[in-house]
């Protein structure tokens, strides 16, 4: 296999971010649809992007596209793939995803047993076996169904993109890493520059602004489920985090700073900045959002507070909102706010009309992200 067809898969309203970051990668002639964006590559492209992407979610290798209204031929058409040329012999190769809109093929788990009895009998047919044992690397067949069109795919990362590897004791965040990216790259915030995050909370947007100054790979620090794969030469995966490792950028110190008012998500954050080797990068404190400041006359706050979706939250949010329009007009007039949110009375709340929003989802609740221009930010645009 050379050229090959690959898949970023993204949160809806990250597509964008997503096919900036694989064209700053080198990739051209990108197709961005919702959830995703398709591109060209070789084989080694697969270690490349899932060690890259910030913002995706999985990187898929695009098997076929094709027309299916009928049973019969979503079979057909699966079975006359060479699937040999990819799976080998004892693998495993569950039809684990499969999504269905607007197509006469709707029963998903019709298609899902449909697809793997004609896999089975593809690589039957190639081997020249009688059965499969299924004991071998996992190959995670992802089937797609849109206006009658069936994509099949095979995912390559494995475990979500999001899964860094600096979370301490798989502790859950109310926001995940790829979004929180997303938020940063959004803010277009630059490693010279100061960021605060006054509900910081485990520290993920913290984190990942540190590892982007740093330009330190995302991927660096997990595995991923090709790595195991016959089809991609070892070599490939050690030349491509080798080249990671080299690209990372010594930056002796940055203006990071966090805050937040539960000692417990704080001291989760500490393990989790630990984790991510950028303890002597990001600074955080216990302390409410009406006593933050800084020295510094310009930079960003990038945060993502908490949204009052309980009806017995919603009156606390809603003062929390009032006191950070007055808080941050007061002391950070100069600055740039960024402020992602699911309460849609946000902007009467802190007082201002956003100079730009943007929808969103987190964790599959639709957003607003909420963008005011600092004065010299404004001077830029």
């Amino acid at each position: 296999m050379q050229n090959i067809d690959l898949i970023a898969t993204a949160t809806f309203g990250v597509e964008s971010i997503v096919a900036q970051e694989l064209k700053n990668l080198g990739y051209k002639e990108l197709k961005i649809s919702n959830g995703k964006v398709e591109f060209r590559g070789e084989i080694k492209d697969i270690c490349k992007t899932n060690l890259w992407l910030r913002c995706a979610d999985r990187v898929l290798l695009k098997v076929a596209e094709f027309k299916a209204v009928t049973f019969d031929e979503l079979f057909d058409y699966t079975k006359s793939i060479c699937w040999g040329d990819i799976i080998p012999k004892d693998a495993k190769f569950p039809v684990a995803k499969i999504s269905s809109v607007n197509s006469r093929l709707f029963s998903k788990s019709d298609c899902q047993a449909i697809v793997k009895k004609a896999i089975v009998e593809s690589l039957k047919n190639f081997y020249g076996i009688s059965a499969l044992d299924e004991t071998g690397d996992e190959y995670s067949i992802k089937i797609e169904l849109l206006n009658d069109m069936a994509t099949l795919s095979i995912d390559t990362s494995g475990s979500a993109l999001h899964k860094r590897g600096y979370r301490a004791y798989g502790n859950q965040a109310p926001i995940k890493e790829t979004l929180a990216a997303a938020l940063i790259k959004l803010a277009k915030w630059k490693e010279d520059s100061v960021l605060i995050d006054p509900f910081c909370g485990t520290g993920t947007i913290l984190i990942e602004a540190a590892m982007i100054a740093k330009n330190i790979a995302p991927g660096i620090n997990r595995h991923f489920i090709s790595e195991n794969w016959s089809i991609i030469s070892k070599n490939f995966w050690t030349d491509a985090k080798n080249e990671a490792t080299e690209m990372k950028k010594d930056i002796p110190e940055l203006k990071i700073y966090g805050s937040d008012i539960d000692e417990k998500v704080l001291k989760i954050a500490r393990q989790n900045i630990k984790l991510a080797g950028l303890e002597n990068c990001i600074f955080i404190q216990k302390l409410p959002v009406k006593e933050i400041a800084s020295r510094f006359k310009y930079g960003s706050i990038i945060s993502n507070p908490p949204y009052g979706e309980r009806s017995f939250e919603k009156k606390e949010v809603e003062k929390l909102y009032r006191e950070m329009g007055k808080i941050f007009t007061a002391g950070f007039d100069t600055w740039s706010y960024y402020i992602i949110t699911a309460n849609t009375d946000f902007e009467k709340l802190f007082g201002r009309k956003a100079n730009k929003n943007r929808k969103l989802y987190n964790g599959g609740i639709k957003c607003y992200f909420y963008q005011y221009y600092g004065p010299k930010l404004i001077h830029k645009q």
